[in-house]
């Protein structure tokens, strides 16, 4: 059985004795695993590390805002990068998930080692977890989805790797956040590719804002409904931009319009999943919510697909 304490205990032990006398930056995401790395390797590192989340333009809303005071209640030293301009400009043109992945993969790894030069870092940690390896065709098995992070990176990587929640699963990160009291524990799972895989098509700063939009509100009457107890909070829910266009009306006109699919999933690790199944009332709040408020949209349609066949993630 797990047991969080002497994981803490242990991990710390092996960040210090991996980094040493030397210095490392931390990729953070406000997202309940690379937080956790942040704390574990503040403890092993201290003044030696310093955290970097880097702005990418594809965050949900607020988002910057709200890993800053994560960030500053930890104690951490971190830096925040707007590179909104560099990441949109390698997405540009590119529609294959797989691309998608490997091209923000490699735009972070140098953001990371520029930073690093710049604090005389010679590692990189990451918050990784077991899911993360498997799925991106670690340990033998077939890659389903690169994750940025593993499958993601370029080869010429010119840091060493600190990645010490990469034998985790998602609910053991959890037990671990909560026993380091850190803020983000029972936050859902967030990609760390983030609003680019639910952007079906090209990722344009236009189809971002109204994904960001759409998951604001997917999440947001969500909570509203849960808190109200008509059901109960999902393991992960937000909304997928689709890259298709219907015929819808608006007044007595005619609206051709994009479409929005709410996803909710139940899961305990990532590796599996079942579709939560909202209530139509809810379903019919965010509908109605989202076409009103969202004049671009038409249509919105719900995902009923488990894991496997499908993913949580649409991409």
């Amino acid at each position: 059985m797990f047991k969080a304490e002497p994981f803490i205990n242990e991990k710390i032990k092996a960040v210090e004795d991996q980094v040493g006398d030397g210095k490392a930056i931390i990729a953070v995401s406000g997202g309940v695993d690379s937080m956790v790395c942040a704390a574990l390797a503040s403890k092993a590192l201290g003044k030696n590390l310093l955290a970097i989340f880097v702005n990418t333009g594809l965050m949900r809303k607020d988002e910057p805002e709200e890993v800053r005071d994560m960030l500053t209640e930890i104690g951490i030293n971190f830096k925040i990068i707007d590179a909104q301009k560099e990441f949109f400009a390698a997405l540009k043109g590119i529609t294959d998930p797989e691309a998608k992945r490997k091209a923000i993969g490699e735009k972070f790894i140098r953001v990371f080692e520029k930073e690093a030069k710049g604090f005389g870092a010679g590692y990189l940690v990451q918050g990784t977890i077991a899911p993360d390896c498997i799925e991106s065709g670690g340990n033998g098995k077939k890659t389903i989805k690169s994750h940025h992070n593993v499958g993601g990176l370029p080869e010429d990587v010119g840091m060493g790797l600190v990645e010490p929640l990469k034998d985790l699963y998602k609910e053991e990160v959890r037990e671990v956040a909560r026993k380091l009291n850190v803020k983000s524990s029972e936050r859902q799972p967030f990609p760390g590719p983030a609003l680019a895989v639910r952007c079906l098509g090209e990722v344009t700063p236009g189809n971002i804002a109204t994904v960001r939009e759409a998951c604001f509100i997917v999440e947001d009457e969500i909570k509203k409904a849960a808190k109200a107890g008509k059901m109960k909070l999902p393991w992960q829910y937000f909304a997928v931009l689709l890259p298709v266009r219907s015929v819808g009306v608006r007044g007595d006109e005619r609206a051709y319009g994009k479409t929005v699919v709410v996803r909710a999933v139940e899961s305990a690790d990532g590796m599996t999943a079942t579709h939560a199944d909202i209530p139509g009332s809810v379903l019919s709040a965010i509908s109605k919510r989202i076409t009103s408020d969202m004049e671009d949209i038409n249509r919105v349609v719900y995902d009923i697909t488990d894991k496997p066949p499908g993913t949580i993630e649409w991409e």
